[in-house]
């Protein structure tokens, strides 16, 4: 396998053109795709010319080429990275042994399972985020939103070829189903609940991209260890891509922080000055982060400790644990029973949903450092600073879903929960003025009053730098 991709109707490196069935399937499925993109990718800006990087091998140096593209020409493609001779797999109860390059019988399954779940959030997120471009706070803003997008696009194609390439009939139709399934749709909806999550505006595609993509990190980190080698190969290449979906929630956020407490100095009212106060960012911060963490899946799992067991799906960076099989560790956690909650000893195989949730809060609560000190160096008020909510507040999925939290993780009745809900989560009166706030500004070097510019380009092009051809 080559790290440069060939230029064929799908760019790939895993040289498909050698494979004529398997190619002739996957150039029968583009028309598919692109009838899919048109209907319901970004509205109004299908054929604007856009800045953005395409991957164009496969190497950790000079990987990506950026010019003006049209959306649907985009070159999607099948990227894989470089094949490791003699690896063997890291973990569970086939550690040591070779990995695997096709799939065995007995997984075959859950590998589905894994390959389809994980496809399913990849034109979900594109399908929410797809008006956005009408309302975009700046041509930087819209053009890194585009960017997402077609990255996702692509993310779909990585799991279409593994579905296509290795589960025949079967897989066919799953690809298939990923692109009949919509985003919050009542008779079909997406997979898992935070896709079906309308993205009404910025600041809702901000903290998406902030928490959501950055558990989608996690998952493709824990993915990345899989001893289903073509699956591994695939989403350590997907990381590279997804690391600037994150960088576009953090410093998206960061900068409406700036700005925040750039108004502050003129009064403490910032909505009379147009600009989004602290407790409101703090609404969506509890929203987004409680609805990711239900992505992780639930706290005691046995599908997660058959994974494991397996060898499909390890742990963030599995090498640096000593032991890889697992089998004697506990994990402490807090659990229900009778009413109350109890600190309780769970086997370790079946909290890696946790354990890997450990690895994304702490990530997480970086950011959040992170924007305090922009808060603290901007002069605001030490009484303002953000914080992660306890990952009980808010939750619908793992042992906490049907229970209700405060923020601190105290369990409190449903008709308190009910009561307060809007100290902690965005009300209709959020949402609304958040909306109002959401008026396009489509010229170069111009920027939205609720938003900083980011202190630099894209690809060293300044901020004034026409992002998006009108």
């Amino acid at each position: 396998m080559t790290a440069v991709l060939s230029n064929e109707k799908i760019p790939n490196n895993v040289d498909l053109s050698s494979d004529k069935r398997l190619q002739r399937a996957l150039e029968q499925w583009l028309p598919n795709y692109l009838d899919w993109w048109k209907q319901v990718g970004p509205e109004g800006y299908q054929e604007k010319d856009v800045y953005l990087r395409t991957a164009i091998s496969v190497d950790t140096d000079g990987w990506a080429h950026f010019d003006y593209v049209k959306m649907p020409d985009y070159r999607w493609g099948i990227f894989l990275t470089p094949r490791e001779e003699e690896k063997k797999i890291g973990f569970g109860d086939n550690y040591g042994q070779p990995v695997w390059n096709e799939v065995p019988g007995e997984f075959r399954n859950m590998l589905r399972r894994i390959i389809v779940t994980q496809g399913d959030t990849e034109p979900a997120s594109v399908e929410q985020q797809r008006l956005l471009g009408a309302t975009a706070p700046s041509l930087y803003d819209m053009r890194n939103l585009f960017q997402v997008n077609v990255e996702e696009g692509r993310h779909l194609w990585a799991m279409v070829y593994l579905l296509h390439s290795y589960f025949g009939k079967d897989g066919r139709e799953e690809a298939e189903g990923l692109l009949e399934r919509r985003s919050g749709d009542a008779d079909k909806p997406r997979i898992l609940g935070a896709f079906n999550q309308p993205i009404k505006n910025w600041v809702d595609f901000y903290f998406f991209t902030m928490f959501t993509d950055r558990d989608g990190k996690y998952q493709l980190y824990a993915l990345s260890e899989s001893g289903f080698d073509p699956l591994a190969r695939t989403t350590k290449f997907m990381l590279t891509e997804e690391a600037h979906h994150m960088f576009v929630g953090e410093t998206g956020i960061d900068r409406m922080v700036t700005r925040t407490a750039e108004l502050m100095k003129s009064g403490p009212d910032v909505r009379k000055q147009g600009g989004i106060d602290i407790e409101t960012l703090q609404k969506y911060l509890n929203l987004w982060f409680s609805l990711s963490e239900d992505l992780f899946g639930g706290e005691i799992s046995s599908n997660a400790a058959d994974f494991f067991a397996a060898g499909l799906k390890g742990r963030y960076k599995e090498d640096k644990y000593e032991d890889h099989k697992a089998l004697d560790g506990n994990y402490r956690m807090a659990v229900i029973e009778d009413g109350k909650l109890l600190e309780k000893d769970v086997p370790l195989r079946t909290a890696m949903n946790e354990v890997l949730r450990d690895n994304y809060v702490e990530d997480c609560q970086r950011a959040v450092d992170k924007w305090n000190r922009t808060l603290e160096r901007g002069g605001a008020d030490p009484a303002l600073r953000f914080r992660l909510p306890n990952r009980r507040f808010h939750r619908h999925q793992g042992i906490y879903a049907g229970h209700h939290f405060d923020l601190d993780g105290n369990m409190i009745s449903a008709e308190e929960f009910e009561r307060r809900k809007y100290e902690w989560l965005p009300s209709p009166d959020d949402i609304a003025y958040i909306e109002s706030l959401m008026k396009p500004v489509h010229e170069p070097g111009k920027i939205a009053g609720w938003i900083a510019p980011p202190t630099r380009g894209i690809n060293g092009q300044p901020f004034e730098f026409e992002y998006v051809r009108s």
